[in-house]
This record gives C-alpha cells, sequence and structure tokens, in this order.
C-alpha cells in the first residue's frame, strides 16, 4: 500500500493527538525508510514487475519478526525521551500495521523473519477497482476523521495538509496505473526522497493543525 500507509498515522493522531502527526508517519512508513536504506547499502534486494517493486530479500525491513522488533525499538525510544505511554504504544502499532497492510495489498512477498523462505500476499494490487475501493476508501475515511478533528492555526495549515493529500492521493495514482520504475536503483533514490519528503511535510502539517502542543 502507499495512501493506506499514510491512513494509519492519520487516524493514530485521532487516538494520541499529543503526539505529531510526522513521527506517526515515520512510525508508519519506518519500513519503507529502511527498505530503501537498505537497498542503497545492499542488504536487501528487490526486483521490476509490471505492478512495482517485488521483494526478493527484504526480511530486514519488512518481516514480520524485524517490524516487531523495530517497532519496540522506536516505541522504547520515544517512551524514553517523552514519557508517554500511550504515545509509544500508538507508534509501535503504526510500525507493525505496515507489515499487516502489505500482506492485503502485495503479491505474496510479505516475509516472516529472516531464515524463512514463505511468503505472504493477498495481493489487492492485482485489482484496479478493489484497490481504489479498499485503500482509497482507507484514505478518504482517514483525510476526512483528522482534517475534522485537527483544526489548522492559520490558512497556511489548510494549504499545507491539502497539499500533502494531493500530493499522496497523485503519487499513489501514478503508483498503481503508471509504469513501473525504470530501474531498481532509480527507485531506491527516489523512494528515499519521497517517503522523507512526506515525513518532513507531515511534521510542518503538526506545527500548523496541532490538536495540542505537538509532542
Amino acid at each position: 500500500m502507499l495512501v493506506g500507509h499514510f491512513a494509519a498515522g492519520l487516524l493514530a493522531k485521532r487516538a494520541v493527538p499529543r503526539v505529531s502527526v510526522g513521527t506517526l508517519m515515520l512510525a508508519a512508513m519506518l519500513s519503507d525508510l529502511l527498505l530503501f536504506i537498505f537497498l542503497i547499502a545492499g542488504l536487501e534486494e528487490v526486483e521490476i514487475s509490471r505492478g512495482g517493486l517485488i521483494g526478493r530479500n527484504i526480511a530486514l525491513s519488512h518481516g514480520l519478526l524485524m517490524d516487531a522488533i523495530w517497532a519496540a525499538l522506536l516505541a522504547a525510544a520515544y517512551f524514553l525521551w517523552r514519557r508517554y505511554s500511550p504515545g509509544a504504544w500508538a507508534l509501535a502499532a503504526c510500525v507493525l500495521s505496515h507489515w499487516l497492510l502489505d500482506f492485503v495489498s502485495h503479491k505474496p512477498d510479505m516475509p516472516l523473519s529472516p531464515g524463512v523462505s514463505a511468503r505472504f500476499g493477498l495481493g489487492l494490487w492485482n485489482s484496479l477497482p478493489a484497490t481504489l475501493v479498499v485503500e482509497g476508501g482507507l484514505w478518504v475515511t482517514a483525510v476526512i476523521l483528522y482534517a475534522r478533528a485537527m483544526r489548522p492555526k492559520s490558512r497556511a495549515g489548510i494549504f499545507a495538509f491539502w497539499g500533502a493529500v494531493a500530493f499522496l492521493t497523485l503519487a499513489w495514482i501514478g503508483n498503481i496505473a503508471g509504469p513501473p520504475p525504470a530501474s531498481a536503483t532509480a527507485a531506491e533514490f527516489q523512494g528515499l526522497i519521497f517517503f522523507s519528503t512526506a515525513v518532513a511535510w507531515f511534521y510542518w502539517v503538526n506545527r500548523l493543525r496541532p490538536a495540542t502542543e505537538p509532542v
């Protein structure tokens, strides 16, 4: 998924408004950020297909066991920093949600852990209509709920949030309906820049649309 992961961050903000939506997006997208870092470092491997990138060796970033470890590490670091246990649990849940959402959307390429050959995936992205309904519906719901709960402090907050929504929606449409990446190498750097920019954008959004003091 793409916007489905960002939807998880927006929905989590409703549960823990003290946590910056940027931090929640960082958690929701941590697996993908790690994936592109590991790809650049040569620790993981993907291949290009008509549906985009298919994981060949992505257990460090996308394995269920490793996602649980990354979730625990991020939650522990956050708790030690802010001493806010609901926020730590929400961040852990966002990290783990990545595996579940990818399991629903991916072809069978989702691993359980390093060293385990079994791969899983329900293949939602094989059907464009189903993707539009399921992932698109989740995205629209999350955007509406977030917009109703997090009021902008100024007009800039309106433009920042809806600009992010438009940017991610267009990227999602291009991802599911456009051509695959030209090469895996190009996708590595483009992906890292894209997701890093999106997370940073939501830290900015949080400053302009806070529910309480951002944490």
